[in-house]
């Protein structure tokens, strides 16, 4: 039945319904609307989603009980209180994994603002205060289901834009995270390329095994970092030449690099747009950047009005992961 009524509404939204099809750029709440509240809480899900994101983000890890939970970390000793409920189920590093608690302690932790484990110092010191509210941990299918009553409720569709963090890792452990998300991505009507998704992942060889291994039809986005190469072997520097890009384009639907490999600024505070978004576009990928913070602007970009206009008007990204789903959102629909 879900599955039936994501259609339906993905046939409105490709039909010119609430949401016009995606021919214009894509706002894409990084971890929900996270400039304004803890990242990845159902709040900041639900407040991106009234906001008007097109797609909302999920990273998800594995708990316990292989249940996939919605944090950006396979830690969660810089999210939440763990190391004050739990203080004696860290590991020999000294850091704690979701992997290492089932769901049932995983909601008796309380989640905040992101922190530094070890110095306790707040990442951005202006965002939700920490002492405020009360957050917790979702699960994946938590958050489709308030994705899901929202599109119905209001009659605005936004998708979904899972990204699997680190499923070497979790390989390495005894789970497999892709098979997990996968099957119930496909039990929320998310499955094929007609669907409103794209699954992300930064490791090359599993996007290549969600594709041909797993049998998996939907959308895929290859993440690529700032970096050279990845911890997996990746070489992303490769992969961002036109040869490279026609190569993975035969495998994925588009590619996230980070800002600095899309536009930089001079001294002067001049972008300079580089040739990825070309390229990309020429072997018929989207491109879709990360992040876009107004508390968190590139080296010399002198204000977030500037940010967009390089990234939408210049380089022609078709869309961005963003903290502020508003202050893009605004920006887009004035344009």
């Amino acid at each position: 039945m879900k599955k039936i009524r994501m259609i339906l509404t993905m046939a409105t939204l490709l039909a010119g319904g609430s949401q016009a099809a995606e021919t214009r750029p894509l706002v894409i709440a990084h971890r929900g609307a996270s400039g304004y509240l803890p990242e990845h809480t159902l709040a900041a899900k639900a407040m991106a989603h009234g906001q008007g994101a097109d797609y909302i983000e999920q990273d998800l890890v594995l708990s316990k009980d292989d249940v996939p939970v919605v944090l950006h970390d396979v830690h969660i000793d810089t999210v939440t209180d763990v190391a004050k409920v739990f203080p004696e189920r860290k590991r020999a590093d000294g850091r704690f994994y979701a992997l290492d608690f089932t769901v049932a302690e995983l909601k008796r932790l309380r989640v905040s603002e992101r922190f530094d484990a070890k110095t306790g110092e707040r990442v951005f010191p202006r965002r939700f205060p920490a002492e405020l509210a009360e957050f917790r941990i979702a699960t994946l299918e938590e958050e489709l289901q308030l994705i899901d009553g929202m599109n119905r409720s209001t009659g605005r569709m936004a998708g979904v834009y899972p990204e699997l963090k680190q499923p070497k890792w979790h390989r390495e452990q005894g789970r497999d995270l892709s098979k997990v998300v996968l099957q119930i991505l496909a039990r929320y009507g998310y499955a094929t390329k007609a669907d409103a998704c794209f699954v992300q992942c930064f490791e090359w060889e599993e996007l290549k095994r969600i594709r041909n291994e797993l049998g998996w039809e939907g959308r895929l986005v290859l993440l690529i970092e700032g970096d050279a190469t990845s911890e997996d072997g990746t070489n992303y520097d490769e992969m961002c030449t036109p040869a490279g890009l026609i190569k993975i384009a035969q495998t994925v639907q588009g590619i996230g690099p980070p800002l600095g490999r899309v536009v930089t600024w001079s001294a002067a505070g001049e972008a300079k747009v580089t040739a990825l978004v070309k390229d990309a576009h020429a072997a018929g990928l989207v491109v879709h950047p990360y992040t876009v913070r107004s508390d968190a602007l590139p080296k010399r970009c002198p204000s977030m009005a500037a940010l967009h206009a390089a990234l939408f008007r210049d380089a022609g990204v078709d869309g961005v992961f963003t903290d502020f789903t508003d202050v893009t959102r605004a920006w887009v629909s004035a344009r």
